[in-house]
C-alpha cells in the first residue's frame, strides 16, 4: 500500500522558513580576526535591541523619547549662536553650509545618552516587524509614542529657547525666522525625497553603532552622517520640527499651517527611507543569504 504525504500548508512552510531565518541569525559567530562583527551578527544585536525597546513600559518609551526631543535642542541652540556670531561677517551660504560643524551636538548627546529619538530608531524598530517576532500595529504605537516624546521635548526646549537667545544677547528672533525659513523654502516633493535619504542616513548610522562599542568611533561616526545631513540640507523630522516651530512662534512669515504641512512630509520621509532602505534591504540581503 502507497501512502500520500500529506502536503504542507503555506503556513506551515512558512513558519519553517522563519525557523530556518532564526537558527541563522542565532548561529552567526564573528569569523573576522580584526574583530569585525558580520552582518548576521549586526542585524542579530540590533533585532535584541529592538524587542528589548518594545517591551519597556510605555511612560518609560515616552519618558526617553521626551528627554531625546530636549537634548536634540541643544543643536538648534548651536545652529542660531553660531548663525547670529557670523551674521555680517560671513556669506549667508557659507554659515549654512558652516553650521554642519556644530548640527552633530544634539545627536551626540542623543546617541550616546541612549535616549530614544524617533530617526535613529526607525530601522531599528521596523527589523523584529520583519522577523516576525513582533506586530506590524505594535511598530506603528511604538513609533507614535517616540514621535509625540521627541515632538513635545523639542516643542518645550523651543518656547524656552526663543524667549532665552534674545534676553542672553547669544542670538535674535530674526536668526530663528532665517533658519526656519531656509529649512522651509523647498516644495512638498523636494522635501519628502530629501526626508527619505535623511532617514536612510540616521538608519545607517544606527547600523554601523551596532558595529562598534568604542565610543570615540561612535561620536565619529555620528559626526560624520549628521554633519552630512546639514551640510547637504537634509531635512530631519525633529530638529527640523523645532526649526520650523520656533519660526512659527516668532515670524508671521510662517503659518502653523507650514508647520504642518513641512513636518508631515519630514516624518513621511524620514520613516520611509529608515524602514524600507535599511531595514528591508539589510533585512532580505541576510534572508536572500540563506538557501531555500
Amino acid at each position: 500500500m502507497i501512502w500520500n504525504k500529506k502536503e504542507k500548508t503555506p503556513e506551515q512552510l512558512e513558519r519553517e522558513r522563519q525557523l530556518e531565518i532564526d537558527r541563522h541569525i542565532n548561529k552567526t559567530k564573528n569569523k573576522n580576526t580584526d574583530g569585525a562583527k558580520t552582518h548576521g551578527e549586526i542585524l542579530r544585536d540590533q533585532i535584541t535591541e529592538a524587542l528589548e525597546t518594545y517591551d519597556k513600559s510605555t511612560s518609560s518609551i515616552l519618558l526617553s523619547s521626551f528627554t531625546a526631543g530636549l537634548e536634540i535642542s541643544f543643536s538648534f541652540l548651536l545652529l542660531c549662536t553660531f548663525y547670529f556670531y557670523l551674521d555680517g561677517r560671513v556669506d549667508q551660504e557659507e554659515i549654512f553650509k558652516s553650521i554642519s560643524l556644530v548640527y552633530p551636538l544634539g545627536f551626540i548627546l542623543v546617541v550616546l545618552g541612549q535616549s530614544i529619538l524617533f530617526t535613529e530608531q526607525t530601522a531599528l524598530l521596523t527589523l523584529p516587524v520583519l522577523n516576525k517576532k513582533r506586530s506590524f500595529p505594535s511598530m506603528m504605537r511604538l513609533w507614535g509614542l517616540v514621535i509625540a516624546g521627541n515632538l513635545l521635548g523639542g516643542y518645550f526646549m523651543s518656547l524656552v529657547l526663543v524667549w532665552l537667545g534674545p534676553r542672553l544677547g547669544i542670538f535674535e528672533h530674526f536668526v530663528v525666522e532665517t533658519i526656519a525659513l531656509h529649512v522651509t523654502h523647498g516644495t512638498i516633493p523636494v522635501v519628502f525625497v530629501s526626508a527619505v535619504i535623511a532617514g536612510w542616513l540616521m538608519g545607517l548610522l544606527s547600523w554601523l553603532l551596532a558595529s562598534s562599542r568604542d565610543t570615540i568611533s561612535r561620536i565619529v561616526m555620528i559626526f560624520l552622517i549628521t554633519s552630512v545631513l546639514a551640510f547637504a540640507g537634509l531635512h530631519h523630522s525633529i530638529i527640523g520640527s523645532i526649526e520650523v516651530f520656533s519660526g512659527f512662534l516668532v515670524s508671521d512669515q510662517i503659518s502653523f499651517f507650514d508647520y504642518l504641512e513641512f513636518q508631515s512630509t519630514a516624518l513621511l520621509g524620514n520613516a520611509f527611507g529608515g524602514a524600507i532602505f535599511v531595514a528591508l534591504l539589510k533585512y532580505r540581503a541576510f534572508v536572500f543569504n540563506i538557501g531555500n
